[in-house]
């Protein structure tokens, strides 16, 4: 599986969003984006792609897109 999957698979099943939501997804603009989602994918995505984000960089992690220029930080191409 490649990173972008990976990453898609991730906001596809701890948020419950369809494949077609991603591209405009946004922290607190859908139901399952809360802040417990919100750890739960952050949780998700340092387990998968093997990284400790910073506190900074998860808070700012808040849409599908600017979740790929932080994982680009710590080396994770999307």
């Amino acid at each position: 599986m490649t990173n972008i999957e990976k990453y898609d698979q991730l906001f596809i099943k701890i948020l419950r969003v369809a494949p077609e939501e991603l591209a405009n997804l946004r922290y607190r603009r859908h139901k399952s984006w809360d802040s417990i989602g919100h750890m739960d994918l952050m949780n998700a995505m340092e387990e998968t792609f093997g990284v400790n984000m910073g506190t900074l960089d998860v808070l700012d992690f808040s849409s599908y897109q600017k979740g790929k220029e932080i994982l680009a930080k710590y080396d994770v191409t999307i």
